[in-house]
């Protein structure tokens, strides 16, 4: 994708998403950072994972290294989902992630039967999508 067309489109039809990873930016503006893929990775020191808002991915950087690698895939995997959808990818990815992720249903769910996190159907996609656009692996 060219990278003025990248800008663009994240500060037009992924707005929304775009001014909420600014804020988070803010709150983590002493932490280190680096391009990939022409989003913006922050890596925080927080007890949480990943998330990602338009072009800015923020990753847990106390997590191990081959971690590391293959959530920034997922989370660009995020970002691109974030593209297609704009304005409605809080309401189709970024909520139900949101829950799927953090509602104790979910953990105790995915405890007792043994499914993968990346089951679930935005998680799935990120995965693929985020494959396809970086060829590199993402978590399973």
């Amino acid at each position: 994708m060219k990278k003025a067309l990248f800008y663009i489109i994240n500060f037009t039809w992924c707005i929304a998403q775009n001014i909420l990873g600014a804020l988070l930016l803010i709150k983590y503006r002493k932490c280190e950072r680096e391009r990939f893929f022409n989003h913006i990775i922050v890596y925080h020191n927080s007890h949480w994972g990943g998330v990602s808002l338009g072009m800015f991915v923020f990753i847990n950087g106390k997590r191990e290294e081959e971690w590391i690698k293959a959530v920034k895939v997922h989370e660009t995997g995020h970002s691109l989902q974030s593209l297609i959808l704009g304005p409605l990818y809080l309401f189709i990815i970024g909520i139900p992630s949101f829950v799927w992720c953090n509602a104790k249903r979910y953990k105790e769910l995915r405890a007792k039967t043994g499914r993968s996190y990346y089951d679930f159907y935005c998680e799935r996609w990120a995965n693929k999508l985020g494959e396809r656009y970086t060829k590199m692996p993402a978590p399973k």
